[in-house]
């Protein structure tokens, strides 16, 4: 069985190491980190399974694609892909904003978000195999 391929994309490199450690850590997964929209979508020709998405990307810096910027660009090129937002905003029209857009699941991003994640990424995967 081939491992998942799990794209992570933050501008945090702290929050990146995290994700990353935690899913190399577990069986069955390959991961990439970028600290960019930009950077993802000239990586999507690795096919990932999964892109887990931050909102707030090089915050206050105008030129840079913004979480649902990318998440548009991602679906543009390749609507099949699933693609979670991470984010520490609870505003419900955001929320509503990142899944009419094709978003999957929203996850805030709160003490637990990590055991959020990995449950959001390990069910999805289940139930492909279903």
């Amino acid at each position: 069985m081939d491992n998942k391929l799990i794209f992570f994309v933050d501008d945090d490199k702290m929050m990146l190491n995290l994700m990353e450690y935690t899913f190399k850590c577990r069986e069955g997964f390959d991961v990439r980190s970028f600290l960019s929209g930009e950077a993802c979508l000239e990586n999507l020709d690795l096919q990932p399974s999964m892109i887990v998405l931050d909102y707030y990307l090089g915050e206050g810096e105008s030129k840079v694609m913004t979480g649902l910027d990318t998440l548009k660009k991602i679906h543009e090129r390749n609507g099949d892909i699933p693609v979670v937002i991470l984010s520490r905003e609870k505003d419900k029209e955001l929320i509503n904003e990142f899944l009419k857009y094709g978003a999957m699941q929203y996850v805030v991003k709160d003490d637990f978000f990590i055991n959020t994640l990995i449950e959001t990424v390990e069910k999805f995967f289940e139930q492909k195999l279903d």
